[in-house]
């Protein structure tokens, strides 16, 4: 299988699905038919060639696949007799199978699907990569570092929570809620793979890239959405650091030492764009303002030259519209940054006994910073002893007994 064959097929995959619930219902036999259709087109397409509609293949063995599915399903129930409305009619091929709305309409649907509110994050996220990302329960559970049993039962109990709901396959009244969680969750697997919450490795690209790559199917879906352009170029942004983050042991450099020659141009500058374009559109939201944020960091030539006065504004607005302790503690640092380390230690008190935050390793991590920066070696040491010890990642333990040992 070719890459631009595998690229092609998690493409197709929320189309087909797509097409399939829309036509039948049965989200949660759908996707599993699916998942069979794009493993037999992994089989079949090397050795006989990939079809010419490659979509109307997928939704015809997937749909065929379905109907043996459904058919067992009822024999179970001993209701064969209902089973004839299933047959595949002959004639009946992908393009036909969506007259009301384009394959891209069902990829939003889909998606609000996934994340329906009667779903913890940790599911919208594992049925997200399963439905829309098209990457098998073996991939999932190898990216979340879990058995592969595990999050089988995550899905399966994800789908049938969302059967239980009642949810229908259209877009929800609530549209810009649901729109919400969706950014969210696709944030949130971007995240887990620019910097990995466990595990030995300070990265999972392949996570970080399919976050990516949902943020820009979402983004030619709703291109005029100043929050949905907002995200891809927070993930842009973010993203072109990845080479320089790591050293050849897989070490952690933090930003302010990384060599930015390494940094993906390309990256910043469509990022740069992207945002640049998004917020005189209308209102701003976080994941511009973050993005704006982010661009002011790759586009300083060096970290003594970046212009932290403008970061501490940006973070001042974002304060407003966001109760995120984590937005509070990026505050700290560029405060501390552009006013001194005494002026962000005096603020970093002001946060520090949120629950939220105050076993978090991070909060802990900055408080060694700061008290490096000002001159007091011994409490740094101390702080960054106890950061280490609070995070489960093993690139960011050894980083942080490093600084205190060096100390």
């Amino acid at each position: 299988m070719t890459p631009a064959s595998e690229e092609l097929l998690r493409e197709l995959a929320p189309q087909v699905l797509g097409a399939l619930v829309r036509r039948y219902g049965h989200f949660d036999t759908a996707e599993d038919a699916v998942q069979e259709a794009l493993l037999a087109a992994t089989q079949q397409w090397p050795s006989e060639g990939q079809p010419d509609d490659p979509r109307a293949w997928l939704i015809t063995v997937a749909s065929r696949r379905l109907t043996d599915l459904l058919r067992r399903e009822q024999a179970r129930q001993r209701r064969e007799d209902t089973v004839a409305q299933w047959v595949l009619p002959d004639e009946w091929l992908a393009p036909s199978a969506d007259k009301a709305d384009s394959p891209q309409d069902d990829t939003l649907i889909l998606l609000f699907l996934c994340c329906h509110p009667s779903l913890t994050a940790a599911s919208q996220i594992a049925l997200t990569l399963r439905a829309v990302g098209g990457l098998t329960t073996a991939e999932i559970a190898r990216a979340f570092l879990v058995p592969e049993a595990t999050m089988t039962r995550r899905i399966t109990r994800a789908k049938q929570s969302v059967k239980d709901a009642g949810a229908r396959f259209s877009l929800p009244p609530d549209r810009a809620e649901r729109l919400d969680a969706v950014l969210k969750v696709i944030y949130l697997i971007f995240n887990e793979g620019y910097a990995s919450t466990t595990g030995p490795s300070l990265q999972r690209v392949e996570l970080a890239a399919e976050g990516i790559r949902l943020a820009r199917m979402v983004h030619r879906l709703l291109p005029d959405d100043s929050e949905v352009a907002g995200l891809l170029a927070l993930m842009l942004l973010t993203d072109a650091r990845r080479p320089a983050r790591t050293g050849p042991a897989g070490e952690l450099i933090p930003m302010a030492e990384q060599d930015r020659s390494l940094w993906i141009r390309s990256s910043i500058d469509e990022g740069v764009e992207l945002i640049t374009e998004a917020l005189p559109r209308g209102s701003v939201g976080p994941y511009q303002l973050q993005a704006a944020i982010a661009a002011v960091h790759d586009e300083a030539p060096t970290a003594e030259e970046t212009d932290w006065p403008q970061i501490v504004a940006l973070y001042e607005v974002l304060l407003q519209l966001s109760d995120n302790p984590m937005v509070s503690l990026n505050h700290v640092v560029a405060v501390a940054m552009a006013r001194g380390a005494s002026t962000g230690l005096e603020l970093l008190a002001r946060i520090e006994d949120d629950e939220r935050i105050a076993k978090d390793h991070r909060l802990h991590a900055v408080r060694a910073h700061l008290l490096e920066m000002s001159g007091d070696p011994a409490g740094a040491r101390t702080a960054y002893e106890l950061a280490a010890r609070l995070t489960t990642s093993v690139p960011q333990q050894r980083y942080l007994n490093a600084k205190a040992a060096a100390l």
